[in-house]
C-alpha cells in the first residue's frame, strides 16, 4: 500500500457497493489512511479479491456479501463488522444503480428496483449503521453518495434524479436528527459529476432494462459540458469521501460536497471543433 498519513487511523468504516468503481476507490483510500474497512457488495468475487489485496498490502479489511435492499441481512452485516473490528465510525452509503430511460417508457418494476437500491438501501444503511456508531460513544461520519443528478434535472434520468435528490434531503434530515441527539455523528452527501467508472457499462436503457448494445462513453457523452474539460477518475470522489470521514471536516454536517469539474457552475458553450 501507499504510505499512510493516518487521516482515519483507528477508525472502522463500512462501504456499501464497495467492490468496484467509486466504492472500490473509497475502500482503498480509507484503508490506506488507516481505517479498518468492511466492504459489502453483491459481487462476491470482486469484493473478496479487494479485501484480500488490502490485507496483503498491510491494511485491514473484510468482505461481506450483501444486497443492501434486504433488511434481514443488515443486522448480520453490522454484527460481523463489530465482531471483526470492535465498532463502527464511518458509514459510506455508496451502493446504487442508474437506469437511463424516458420516464414514460420506464416500467414500474424498473422504477421500484432503482428506488429500492438507491433509497431503501441508504435508509437501511442509516437505520442499522447509526445505532452501531452510537455504541462506540465516539461519534462518527455518515457519507451518502448522491449525484449532480440530485441537484438538477436530466432528461432520460428522471427516475435516477428522483432517487439522488431524495438522498440529498434525506442526508440533511438525518444530520439534524443526529444533531438533536447530540451523538457526535455528522451526515453529509457527495455529488459526483461525470466520473469514469464501470457503471457506464452497466446502465440499463429501455423499459425492459436491456443493456446497451454499445457501452456508454462518458467522455463522448459529457466532455463538452465539463468546464475543466476532462472526465475524472473515481479517486477524486474517494478523496472527497476521505475528507468527510476525517476530522478535517469536523464542523460540516448536512452539507453537499459537489465534485463535478464545474458542471454545476452553469452552461458551457459547445465547441465548434
Amino acid at each position: 500500500m501507499a504510505e499512510k498519513s493516518g487521516q482515519v487511523a483507528g477508525k472502522v468504516a463500512l462501504v456499501t457497493g464497495g467492490a468496484s468503481g467509486i466504492g472500490e476507490a473509497c475502500v482503498r483510500t480509507l484503508a490506506r489512511e488507516g481505517a479498518s474497512v468492511v466492504i459489502t457488495d453483491i459481487d462476491a468475487s470482486r469484493g473478496k479479491a479487494l479485501a484480500e489485496k488490502i490485507v496483503a498490502d498491510g491494511g485491514k479489511a473484510i468482505f461481506l456479501q450483501q444486497d443492501v435492499t434486504s433488511e434481514a441481512r443488515w443486522p448480520e452485516v453490522i454484527e460481523a463488522a463489530e465482531k471483526a473490528f470492535g465498532g463502527l465510525h464511518i458509514l459510506v452509503a455508496n451502493a446504487g444503480i442508474g437506469i437511463m430511460v424516458p420516464i414514460l417508457e420506464m416500467s414500474l418494476a424498473d422504477w421500484q428496483r432503482q428506488n429500492a437500491i438507491n433509497l431503501d438501501g441508504v435508509f437501511l444503511t442509516v437505520k442499522y449503521g447509526i445505532p452501531a456508531m452510537r455504541r462506540t460513544g465516539q461519534g462518527g461520519s455518515v457519507i451518502m453518495m448522491s449525484s449532480i443528478a440530485g441537484l438538477r434535472g436530466s432528461a432520460g434520468l428522471a427516475g435516477y434524479s428522483a432517487t439522488k435528490g431524495g438522498v440529498r434531503l434525506f442526508a440533511k434530515s438525518v444530520a439534524l436528527e443526529c444533531a438533536v441527539a447530540k451523538d457526535g455523528i455528522r451526515v453529509n452527501s457527495v455529488h459526483p459529476g461525470v466520473i469514469d467508472t464501470p457503471i457506464w457499462n452497466k446502465i440499463p436503457t429501455g423499459a425492459t432494462g436491456a443493456h446497451n448494445n454499445r457501452p456508454i462513453d462518458p467522455r463522448e457523452r459529457s466532455l463538452w459540458m465539463i468546464p475543466l474539460n476532462y472526465v475524472a477518475e473515481a479517486q477524486v470522489i474517494a478523496d472527497g469521501v476521505l475528507f468527510l470521514a476525517s476530522d478535517a471536516s469536523k464542523y460540516m454536517t448536512g452539507s453537499e460536497l459537489v465534485i463535478d469539474g464545474g458542471v454545476m457552475c452553469g452552461a458551457m458553450p459547445r465547441s465548434s471543433q
